[in-house]
C-alpha cells in the first residue's frame, strides 16, 4: 500500500508538470489607438467685420412743455399712440387768447387808420408849403405825425404777431411723427405757471445705434478708407449691421451716419453712430444691439468648425495629425464667427489635417487612428 501510494504521487507530480509545460506565458498587448474624424481647414473668401456693442437711439425725441398758463381743455391722442407731423396733441384754454389776438388786431387796424390820415395831411401841407400857403413848421408838424403813425402801425403788428403766437400755443402739436407718452397732466389741470412737462414724443423712423470704436479699430478702419480709395466724407456710404438680443445674426441693415472727430483720451475709444430705417419699428430707443460693421471683403480665409477647437492657458488651439498617425496640438489665432464654423487667423496651414470628432479621445505625442471627412461648404 505504501509503495502504491508512492507511485500514485508520482504519477500526479508528473502530470501537473506536464500542464504547466503547456500553458503560454502571459503577454501585454497594447489598446488600438483612438479613432478620430480629420478633415483640411474650409479655404473661402470672407468679409471681416469690425464688431461692437451699443445701443439704439431716437434721432429725436422731445419733452412736450405748456409755453402759456391757462387751464387744459383737451387731450387729443391716446397715450403711446403713433401721431403725425402737426397732429393736436393737446389743448390749452384758447379763448382768453384768441380775444388777446382779436384787441391786438383791432389795435392794428385803428393805427393803419391813424397812419392814412397823417400820410393825407402830410401830402396836403407839403402841396401847400410848396405854394407858400402853409408854413414850413406846419410841413413839419405833419411829417411828425405821419412818421409817428407808421411807428405805431409796426409796434400794433408786431403786438398782433405775439398775440397770435400765444394764442398758436393754445394747441400743443406734434413737432414730428413719432410716438407719444402717457400724459402727464389731466383735463382740468392749470399749466404754464412754471415750466410743464406735458408728456413726450419719440421719433421711431429711422432710430440710430451709438457705439464706441477702439483706437486700433479706428487705425485700421482709416487703413481700409485710404486703400478702397474713398474720402472720410464718404462715410455714409459704409454699411452697418445691427441684431439685438434674442436675435440670430444681424437682421437690421443700415448705414454710418457720424464719427466723432477725435478719440477720447480717456478710454480711448472713438464714438460712432449708425442709422436704420426701422420700417417695421422693430427698434425702440435703449435697446442692447449688437453691431458689425464690414471693413475688408473678399478676404482669403481658414475656417474650422468650432467643435475642432480647444483652450487652455495658451489660448485656443487644434489638435492636427501628422503623416505618422500621431497628433500634434497647435495654438492659434481665432477670427470672427461664421455659422458653426472660425476663422482662423493664425497658426493653421490649409494642408493641416485637423481633428473635428474626437477631440477628447486624441493626446498629443499619441498616435490615433484617423478617418477623413469632408466638411461641409460655409456658405450652404
Amino acid at each position: 500500500m505504501r509503495r502504491l501510494r508512492k507511485m500514485v504521487g508520482y504519477a500526479v507530480i508528473g502530470l501537473t508538470l506536464l500542464a504547466g509545460g503547456c500553458k503560454k506565458s502571459n503577454q501585454y498587448v497594447p489598446p488600438p489607438p483612438p479613432k478620430v474624424s480629420v478633415a483640411k481647414p474650409i479655404s473661402e473668401k470672407i468679409t471681416r467685420y469690425l464688431e461692437a456693442t451699443g445701443n439704439t437711439a431716437a434721432v429725436n425725441s422731445v419733452d412736450l412743455v405748456a409755453r402759456i398758463q391757462g387751464f387744459v381743455q383737451g387731450i387729443s391722442y391716446t397715450d403711446g399712440a403713433m401721431v403725425k407731423t402737426g397732429d393736436i396733441l393737446f389743448t390749452i384754454e384758447p379763448p382768453p387768447y384768441q380775444a388777446k389776438l382779436q384787441q391786438a388786431q383791432a389795435a392794428e387796424a385803428a393805427s393803419q387808420a391813424t397812419l392814412v390820415d397823417a400820410q393825407a395831411n402830410f401830402v396836403r401841407n407839403e402841396s401847400l408849403q410848396k405854394n407858400s400857403v402853409a408854413s414850413v413848421q406846419n410841413l413839419d408838424d405833419a411829417r411828425a405825425s405821419r412818421d409817428t403813425a407808421q411807428a405805431n402801425v409796426a409796434a400794433a403788428a408786431a403786438n398782433t404777431q405775439l398775440a397770435a403766437i400765444n394764442y398758436s400755443y393754445t394747441r400743443v402739436l406734434a413737432p414730428f411723427a413719432g410716438r407719444v407718452s402717457a400724459h402727464l397732466v389731466s383735463i382740468g389741470d392749470l399749466v404754464g405757471t412754471q415750466p410743464t412737462k406735458l408728456a413726450t414724443i419719440v421719433q421711431m423712423q429711422p432710430m440710430y445705434v451709438t457705439f464706441n470704436v477702439s483706437e486700433q479699430e479706428v487705425l485700421r478702419i482709416r487703413a481700409n478708407i485710404r486703400k478702397s480709395g474713398k474720402r472720410p466724407e464718404d462715410i455714409q456710404s459704409v454699411p452697418v449691421e445691427v441684431g439685438l438680443q434674442g436675435e440670430t445674426g444681424y437682421p437690421h441693415r443700415g448705414h454710418m451716419d457720424y464719427v466723432a472727430p477725435m478719440v477720447d483720451p480717456s478710454t480711448g475709444t472713438l464714438a460712432a453712430r449708425g442709422v436704420l430705417d426701422n420700417a417695421d419699428i422693430v427698434l425702440l430707443p435703449g435697446y442692447f444691439a449688437r453691431v458689425r460693421v464690414p471693413l475688408e471683403t473678399d478676404v482669403n480665409a481658414l475656417l474650422v468648425p468650432n467643435a475642432a477647437l480647444g483652450a487652455d492657458q495658451g489660448g485656443r488651439y487644434v489638435l492636427v495629425v501628422g503623416d505618422d498617425n500621431v497628433v500634434d496640438q497647435k495654438h492659434v489665432t481665432t477670427g470672427p464667427v461664421k455659422g458653426a464654423f472660425r476663422v482662423i487667423e493664425t497658426g493653421l496651414t490649409a494642408d493641416d489635417s485637423v481633428i473635428v470628432d474626437g477631440l477628447q479621445r486624441a493626446t498629443p505625442g499619441e498616435k490615433v487612428d484617423p478617418a477623413t471627412v469632408m466638411l461641409m461648404d460655409v456658405s450652404q
